[in-house]
């Protein structure tokens, strides 16, 4: 399997707190964290538009 291109968030602050996304080959996206590289979230491009919409919305302000 070839390494991912992984492309860092633009709101990245310095240090470890960056996030990460890369496409993957079979339409996947792969997440991860800098502080956790070896942990990749994989899902699909519409989830991630869907969750990414919902944040954005306040959806998930007050969820415990």
């Amino acid at each position: 399997m070839p390494q991912p291109d992984w492309q860092r968030s633009s709101f990245c602050s310095e240090g470890n707190a960056c996030v990460y996304v890369a496409a993957a080959g079979d339409g996947a996206v792969l997440l991860c964290e800098s502080d956790e590289p070896d942990v990749v979230l994989v899902t699909t491009r519409r989830t991630l538009r869907a969750f990414i919409s919902r944040v954005k919305a306040g959806a998930l302000d007050d969820v415990s």
